[in-house]
C-alpha cells in the first residue's frame, strides 16, 4: 500500500547544452519545485561574443569562461553532468549518453550551431572558424604566427602572403576580427618587429551580400564600413569565395574572378545546426530547415511532443515575422527564460502565450573607441556606441569575478594599447597551412 503522505518525486527537467539558452533555462528554474539536470560536453559556459578577443590577444580563454558547477553551486535543485548526449528516446522519455541514461519529464535541447562551409568541408583546416575556445586559440596561433613567419621570411612574395589576412563573412564576427587585426598590425605590433613593417599588412574582408553587418540599419552599416576602411581594412561586398587551395583564395565578384595569396584565412560566414537537430528529426519526425535547425512551434516545442523544447541556435522560430530569429545570445537567453516560466506555469495547470522575441538591438565593435549600436529608434556610433558595447558585454558575463577580470583587462589594454594575451600555443610557433585538394 502506498503511503498517502509519501512525497511525490519532483518534475524532472533535463537540459542538453550549457550555452546561453540552456544556462538561462536552468538559472530561471533555480528556485522552482523541479529537479534540473544540465548536461554538456564541456564543464564551462563560454561567452561566445568575446571569442574574437581571445583570438586577437586581448583576453584569455579563462576570462570569458565560467565553470558550470560554480555557476550552479548554490542551486540545490540543479545537477550538472559532464557528457555528450548521443541519442534521445521520446517514448521512454530519456536521453542517452555514452555511459548513462537520464530520464526526463521535460526536455530542453539547446546545443547551438557549428560552422558551415556550404558543402566545402575540406576548407575547415585551411580557414578555421570561431565557435569554441579551441577555435580561438588556433586562430590566435595563426594570426600571431603569421607575423613571426613574416619576420623570418626573406622572399618578398611569401612575406606578403604571410602579411595578408583574408576574413570570409561580414557579420559581427568578421567585422570585429577585421577591426582587431587592423589595430594589431597598425598600432599594437608596430614597434615589435625589426625585419618587417607591420603597417604593410593587408586585411581583406569578403562579404557575400551588398553590405557588411546586414542585420543593422543601412546607415550604421555604412558607418562601420567607413570606420574599418579608415583602420586599414579592405572590404569586398557581393563577393563569393569559390576556392581555397595552395595558399590562394579564389573569389568571384560579379563576373570577375580574382585570386589573392594568403597564408591566414579566417572563416566567419555561415552556420549549421548541431547534430542534435538530426537526432530530433529521426526520433520525432520534426522538420529541419536547410541549415539543420529544428522548426519549432510557437511555444518552442517540437511538433507532436509538448514536453520537448528547442531553444537557441538549434531552433528555427519563424512565427514572429516569417523569418528565423537571428542566432544571437539575446534570442537564446529570452527563449531559455520563456521555457522555464512555461514549465513552472504548466506545473500549476496554467500556460503562457506563445513566445515573442523582444529585439533588444544589434551592435558590433569595430575598434578602440569605435562601435555601432542599433536599438531601433536609437542609433549610436563612435565612442558612445563603444562604451555602450562594453557595458552590455560586461552585464551579460555570468560571474562577478569574470566581470572584474574583463574590466581590468580592457582598462589595461586601453591605457597601454597593448595586448597581453598574445601567446602562441598548441603547436609550433607557426606551421604552413595544409594543402587540401577538391574532393
Amino acid at each position: 500500500m502506498v503511503d498517502s503522505h509519501e512525497k511525490k518525486a519532483p518534475h524532472q527537467v533535463v537540459i542538453v547544452g550549457g550555452g546561453f539558452g540552456g544556462l538561462y533555462t536552468a538559472k530561471t528554474l533555480a528556485k522552482a519545485n523541479v529537479s534540473v539536470t544540465l548536461i554538456d560536453k564541456r564543464n564551462f559556459h563560454l561567452f561566445q561574443p568575446l571569442l574574437y578577443q581571445v583570438a586577437t590577444g586581448t583576453l584569455s580563454p579563462g576570462d570569458i569562461s565560467s565553470p558550470l558547477r560554480a555557476v550552479f553551486s548554490k542551486s540545490k535543485n540543479t545537477q550538472v553532468l559532464l557528457g555528450e548526449v548521443k541519442d534521445i528516446n521520446p517514448k521512454a522519455q530519456h536521453v542517452i549518453l555514452d555511459d548513462k541514461v537520464v530520464p526526463y519529464d521535460t526536455l530542453i535541447v539547446a546545443t547551438g550551431a557549428n560552422h558551415s562551409y556550404f558543402g566545402k568541408d575540406h576548407w575547415k583546416d585551411l580557414a578555421p572558424g570561431l565557435k569554441t575556445v579551441e577555435d580561438a586559440i588556433e586562430m590566435r596561433r595563426r594570426i600571431f604566427g603569421a607575423f613571426e613567419a613574416a619576420e623570418k621570411e626573406t622572399d618578398p612574395e611569401k612575406r606578403r602572403a604571410w602579411l595578408t589576412f583574408v576574413i570570409v563573412g561580414g557579420g559581427p564576427t568578421g567585422v570585429e576580427l577585421a577591426g582587431a587585426i587592423a589595430e594589431l598590425a597598425y598600432k599594437t605590433l608596430k614597434e615589435d618587429f625589426r625585419s618587417i613593417d607591420t603597417s604593410e599588412t593587408k586585411i581583406l574582408l569578403l562579404q557575400g551580400g551588398d553590405r557588411i553587418l546586414p542585420h543593422i540599419a543601412p546607415e550604421l552599416s555604412q558607418v562601420a564600413a567607413e570606420s574599418l576602411q579608415k583602420l586599414g581594412a579592405i572590404i569586398q561586398t557581393k563577393t563569393r569565395v569559390t576556392n581555397i587551395e595552395n595558399d590562394i583564395v579564389t573569389f568571384k565578384n560579379g563576373d570577375e574572378v580574382k585570386e589573392i595569396p594568403s597564408k591566414t584565412i579566417l572563416w566567419a560566414a555561415g552556420v549549421k545546426a548541431s547534430p542534435m537537430g538530426e537526432v530530433l528529426a529521426e526520433r520525432t519526425g520534426v522538420e529541419c530547415d536547410h541549415a539543420g535547425r529544428v522548426i519549432v512551434e510557437p511555444d518552442l516545442t517540437v511538433r507532436g511532443y509538448k514536453n520537448i523544447f528547442v531553444v537557441g541556435d538549434l531552433g528555427n522560430f519563424s512565427h514572429q515575422n516569417g523569418k528565423p530569429l537571428p542566432g544571437v545570445a539575446p534570442v537564446a537567453t529570452q527563449q531559455g527564460e520563456y521555457v522555464a516560466k512555461l514549465i513552472k506555469k504548466r506545473l500549476k495547470g496554467q500556460t503562457l502565450p506563445e513566445f515573442r522575441y523582444n529585439d533588444v538591438g544589434s551592435l558590433a565593435m569595430i575598434g578602440q573607441n569605435l562601435a555601432v549600436v542599433d536599438l531601433g529608434l536609437i542609433k549610436l556610433q563612435g565612442f558612445i556606441a563603444w562604451v555602450f558595447w562594453l557595458l552590455i558585454h560586461i552585464y551579460f558575463l555570468i560571474e562577478f569575478d569574470t566581470k572584474l577580470l574583463v574590466v581590468f583587462q580592457w582598462a589595461w589594454n586601453y591605457i597601454t594599447r597593448n595586448r597581453r594575451s598574445r601567446l602562441i600555443t598548441g603547436r609550433e610557433a607557426f606551421v604552413e597551412p595544409k594543402t587540401v585538394n577538391q574532393q
